[in-house]
């Protein structure tokens, strides 16, 4: 049986995506309501760049990368105030915005 890839699967963005959403998944917010909402983005970066691969139009990727980059940076906004306010340990933060940093560069030369 031969494994056939989508187009997701071919984009190195999207495998960013993915750890950036595991990354937020391993800060442990205990803020309930936060952690959704840092979820929630991470869980849309990674949707909307997977999207973005599956467009044909150039207006249409750019479209879905660029929710994906605002989504992005909305996660690790999400972990950044938990830091701060208390609700998430300060060494979860580092892999965070370093994942968080690479998909915005990625998504970034998507959209142009």
């Amino acid at each position: 049986m031969t494994h056939t890839l989508l187009p997701h699967h071919k984009l190195h963005a999207f495998g960013v995506a993915m750890q950036l959403l595991d990354a937020v998944r391993e800060a442990r917010i205990r803020d309930s309501h936060l952690r959704d909402q840092a979820m929630r983005a991470a869980k849309s970066a990674a949707l909307n760049a997977a999207e973005g691969a599956g467009r044909v139009t150039r207006a249409d990727k750019a479209r879905a990368c660029t929710i994906a980059r605002g989504e992005a940076c909305e996660a690790a906004a999400a972990v950044e105030i938990a830091v701060a306010a208390g609700d998430a340990e300060a060494g979860a933060l580092g892999p965070v915005l370093v994942h968080a940093d690479r998909f915005v560069a990625m998504a970034t030369r998507l959209i142009r």
